[in-house]
């Protein structure tokens, strides 16, 4: 069976690449967009348009823009788990890019208690933060 596309988007460093790629390419736009002020062609967070209420993610775009702007507190308040959880996230993404420069495809595998420990912080903080 022969494999398609170019041989480059084939590279297990390709994805990786991209996912960086995309990442500061909204970096870029939020940094001169305000998400503080309506009006930005900015997305919308689903849940929080269904349900009202907020997500463990949202306030994460208004935390990007205030780190980029060094404004720690603001991003503080924005997402407090987002913000402590985001160095975790950049390793990840160094790792699987790095990996893919070696010419391997990483996978992350989280152990089963991880994965319910990830969720039990997601759920907690979201019902915490909509307590306030």
């Amino acid at each position: 069976m022969a494999e398609r596309g170019p041989a480059v988007l084939r590279h297990p460093a390709a994805a990786p690449l991209v996912v960086a790629a995309a990442g500061l390419a909204g970096a870029a736009y939020v940094y001169g967009t305000n998400p503080h002020e309506p009006g930005h062609l900015l997305p919308q967070c689903p849940f929080r348009y269904v349900t009202g209420l907020l997500c463990p993610a949202c306030g994460g775009t208004r935390m990007v823009y205030d780190l980029m702007h060094g404004q720690f507190t603001a991003a503080w308040h924005d997402n407090r788990v987002l913000l402590l959880a985001a160095p975790f996230a950049l390793v990840l993404l160094g790792r699987w890019f790095v990996e893919g420069l070696r010419g391997r495809r990483w996978r992350p595998a989280l152990k089963p208690r991880t994965q319910a420990l990830i969720l039990g912080v997601a759920v907690a903080w979201t019902v915490v933060r909509n307590l306030h």
